[in-house]
């Protein structure tokens, strides 16, 4: 299931607008995508986040 409502990052608000009322930045879906053992882009993910040196 979808989520409808959406939140601003700049301001913090909650809203079901794609836009914020606040300060008319875009809004993003506040819930992380679901785990997948399976996840093929895990590990490119890893080294964006923590670094190359990191991921290994």
């Amino acid at each position: 299931m979808k989520s409808k409502i959406k939140k601003c990052e700049v301001c913090g608000e909650y809203t079901l607008k794609e836009v914020c009322e606040g300060c008319g930045r875009a809004t993003k879906n506040p819930i992380p995508p679901r785990f997948s053992p399976k996840d093929s882009y895990g590990r490119y993910r890893r080294m964006m986040k923590y670094g190359r040196d990191r991921s290994a």
